[in-house]
């Protein structure tokens, strides 16, 4: 009889940024599989409407209003999951912004923003649920959302680049130190993925998706489901061995470049 190796019935999966676009399709994902969940979003109303479908798939949802770039509201967003939960398995770093400005007219308030959430939220996410798995001594799995601009340039995003591109440090740097405890960090980084985000304005994001599929050896752009397949593997006991990495889920586009 055939054994589903991919199932996560019984793990407990924190997805920041949960509610819509990229974290709502990792959290579906995870939810596929039997993970139970923990969903974070700065508004309740679309936290709810999330869990109400991520509920479908049969297992446990717990929601909060949190603001990642606010490390207080972190470190009580991570004690009230754990309450509610009793542990954390798996989290996946996934709340973020974007923002345009060309380099030479880069303001301190535009760059610090958007670190405080991509940069700051993550890693302070990061330690809070790290305390708990070194305490809990039972490991888990750590999974930060990057993006194709850590391997390329992408011009008036230099400030986004940088963050996402300190992701792969940061996932090396806790693999090192946290192995030793059975925590393992991983980073995802998908192509151009088509979200309500992205098709905020749908003119411009049917013109993405015209370029991005003329350059992408799969021959389209990505929809959240695709990357499932990744989420789901680095949360279960088939990745325990895999860390300081990253997977880069963009149908080739990278490596025709």
């Amino acid at each position: 009889m055939a054994q589903n190796l991919f199932d996560l019935s019984g793990k407990v999966a924190l997805v920041t940024g949960g509610n819509s676009g990229l974290g709502f399709g990792y959290a579906e994902g995870l939810a596929r599989a039997g993970s139970d969940l923990v969903i974070w979003g700065r508004r309740a109303d679309a936290n709810e409407r999330a869990a109400e479908k991520l509920r479908a798939f049969g297992g446990k949802v717990h929601t909060q209003s949190v603001d990642v770039s606010d490390e207080s509201a972190i470190v009580a967003g991570v004690a009230d999951a754990l309450s509610a939960m009793g542990k954390i398995d798996t989290v996946v770093a996934n709340a973020g912004i974007a923002s345009q400005k060309p380099f030479i007219d880069m303001d301190a308030d535009t760059y610090n923003s958007l670190m405080n959430v991509n940069q700051h939220g993550v890693v302070f996410t990061l330690r809070e649920v790290a305390k708990h798995m070194v305490e809990r001594g039972e490991g888990g799995s750590m999974i930060l959302c990057g993006s194709g601009s850590i391997f390329q340039g992408v011009p008036t995003m230099t400030h986004y680049g940088a963050a996402k591109g300190a992701l792969n440090s940061l996932a090396k740097g806790i693999a090192a130190e946290l192995g030793p405890h059975g925590v393992r960090c991983n980073v995802i980084a998908p192509g151009f993925i088509v979200t309500e985000m992205t098709m905020a304005d749908p003119e411009v994001g049917e013109m993405l998706i015209g370029m991005v599929s003329e350059k992408t050896p799969a021959g389209r752009a990505g929809q959240p489901e695709d990357l499932w397949g990744a989420v789901v593997y680095l949360a279960s006991d088939l990745s325990r061995y895999h860390t300081g990495d990253t997977l880069i889920v963009d149908g080739g586009k990278i490596a025709n470049n």
